[in-house]
């Protein structure tokens, strides 16, 4: 019983402990450049930390001033980078092929500028 009651003490603090990683607010201006693409009806986003998502693809918005389009996402997170890939007339870029990687800055805002479907 002795022995029980020892072991208890030593594990319980380790179950009460908090281990939960500390979160920071990310936001990324992503930049698409899609001007090699023809016919362009809708340009979006898709990702893998929220607010963005694989299943859903988040609509861009059009810069008239350089033919670009632009998203402003803020991110929750404790991690340093996340995942993304554009999608332009519901074709998405690298089919079958690693995501973009985005590095978070340590700054409070990073800037993602990319071409469509080129590394």
């Amino acid at each position: 019983m002795k022995t029980k009651t020892i072991f208890l003490a030593l594990v319980l603090p380790l179950f009460l402990t908090n281990c939960v990683q500390k979160t920071y607010k990310r936001t990324v201006i992503f930049t698409l450049d899609a001007s090699e693409m023809k016919n362009i009806k809708k340009v979006a986003i898709r990702g893998k930390d929220k607010p963005l998502s694989w299943g859903e693809a988040t609509e861009m918005r059009l810069n008239v001033t350089n033919n670009t389009y632009e998203i402003a996402t803020t991110f929750v997170t404790g991690y340093k980078f996340t995942e993304v890939k554009f999608v332009v007339n519901d074709s998405l870029e690298f089919e079958n092929e690693d995501n973009r990687r985005v590095l978070f800055s340590e700054k409070d805002t990073t800037y993602y500028k990319a071409k469509f479907n080129k590394r």
